[in-house]
């Protein structure tokens, strides 16, 4: 992946474009987290790619070549309580406005994966398959996916009953048998589980 595709951007608008992603909008419990990353103007970061696609252990090795290759960077998480209270698309929405908040310099424009985005106080542009087009998404992807999983597995250490560290908080069998054992924490995303006697 290359910075050939971001290079009309930059010829519009500068070198201040960010790309932004979030992990996290599936699981049944723990955050929504976003990220928005300007990389440098000439980074090249081998081996990335969308999060998704790459091994934990990669995208463990490139969390800190991203941040190094970065001008600036913020990460930002939406609570459950929160997306109980706004539905899963605008807490992401919400995440993603923090994100770019936490950027210093901050960024001008926007590239977003996926086909929606509201909220941002800059202009944005989404781009559907984004974190395997535009080095910025994928690096976004990244830091997305990296900060959440780890935030998982340190809730895993006070609540190891649910094996979060396992699953991430994704709907599974075995832990949709675990809520049912040990039942719903403040974590859990309520309007996620409305018909968990079904499961």
């Amino acid at each position: 992946m290359n910075l050939d595709f971001e290079k009309e951007y930059r010829s519009e608008y500068g070198t201040l474009i960010c790309g932004i992603d979030e992990a996290g909008r599936g699981p049944l419990c723990g955050p929504v987290c976003a990220a928005a990353v300007i990389l440098k103007e000439n980074a090249v970061i081998d081996g990335l790619n969308d999060s998704k696609k790459l091994s934990e252990k990669k995208r463990e090795e490139l969390f800190d070549v991203i941040k190094d290759n970065s001008v600036s960077y913020g990460i930002a998480f939406a609570t459950p309580q929160e997306i109980d209270e706004l539905n899963i698309l605008n807490a992401t929405f919400l995440a993603m406005k923090r994100a770019v908040l936490m950027c210093k310099p901050s960024p001008v424009f926007a590239l977003v994966d996926g086909n929606r985005i509201k909220g941002l106080d800059i202009p944005a542009e989404c781009v559907v398959k984004g974190d395997s087009k535009s080095p910025s998404i994928a690096a976004a992807s990244v830091l997305a996916k990296v900060t959440r999983d780890r935030y998982m597995c340190e809730l895993d250490q006070d609540y190891p009953q649910y094996n979060l560290s396992s699953h991430k908080g994704y709907p599974t069998k075995m832990h949709y048998e675990l809520i049912k054992k040990y039942g719903i924490r403040d974590f859990y995303r309520k309007s996620f589980l409305k018909n968990l006697s079904e499961k």
